[in-house]
């Protein structure tokens, strides 16, 4: 179950304040970061063999219905998430009526670093496997974290990723990197393996039938939930 408004708020970047529990239902958590404070849902089911933090697509948030989708995959599987706002209340105000944060790949990779230098430090995650989830934008913000933080990530799953917004950061992956599209998205799909070109880590690109950039059509979102948790599952329980 995701948290929701009414739960005691969690300052994840303040040490004084309780961490999030183990086997909790679900914690409502807040970083500090330039600006102001973002948001996110953490679960972590009891004995979760490791995390994965989500970065949403342009326009998005925690609240996108196709990742709580596939965070809930990752639950059932004993994988706990962080479904993850990376911009404040005000940015987001803001990227509604103009457009100007989405495609602000450096601030989103700046918190999505951010959240996994935190929930490297809370009890319930601490020393286990930590991943990321990255759809659209928030792909690029995935590859930058993880070639930023190669100590700390050791999976990547990317949904219909902007993988060419990472820049040269892709050369400095080390993680195991999935990248899933659609076979209705060709222009995603050929940005998707021009980045794989260029990884030296291992990747796999797995097309998924029928499947348009959203992922809409039936049996779509099914199939990239399977993808995702054997990907995690097989990576989180492997020594990096």
């Amino acid at each position: 179950m995701a948290a929701s408004e009414s739960r005691p708020r969690r300052r994840a970047g303040d040490a004084t304040a309780p961490p999030p529990r183990e086997g909790s239902p679900g914690e409502l958590v807040t970083l500090s970061v330039p600006g102001g404070e973002i948001c996110g849902d953490l679960v972590v089911p009891s004995g979760a063999i490791g995390t994965v933090v989500f970065a949403h697509g342009s326009g998005s948030g925690r609240g996108s219905p196709r990742n709580r989708w596939v965070a809930r995959e990752l639950e059932e599987a004993g994988i706990g998430t962080l479904l993850l706002d990376l911009l404040t209340r005000e940015e987001a105000a803001i990227d509604a009526e103009t457009y100007r944060y989405r495609f602000d790949i450096p601030r989103l990779a700046d918190r999505l670093i951010h959240a996994l230098d935190v929930a490297s430090t809370w009890p319930s995650t601490a020393g286990r496997p930590i991943g990321l989830y990255g759809a659209s934008t928030g792909g690029a913000a995935a590859l930058i974290a993880a070639a930023s933080r190669p100590h700390l990530v050791h999976a990547v799953v990317l949904r219909g990723a902007r993988s060419d917004l990472a820049g040269p950061a892709v050369h400095r992956v080390r993680a195991p990197t999935l990248f899933l599209v659609g076979d209705l998205d060709p222009e995603i799909r050929r940005l998707n393996e021009d980045t794989q070109e260029q990884m030296t880590a291992r990747t796999e690109l797995v097309v998924i039938p029928g499947a348009t950039h959203l992922f809409e059509e039936p049996g779509a979102l099914e199939a990239v939930g399977h993808r995702t948790r054997e990907w995690f599952g097989t990576y989180f329980l492997r020594p990096p």
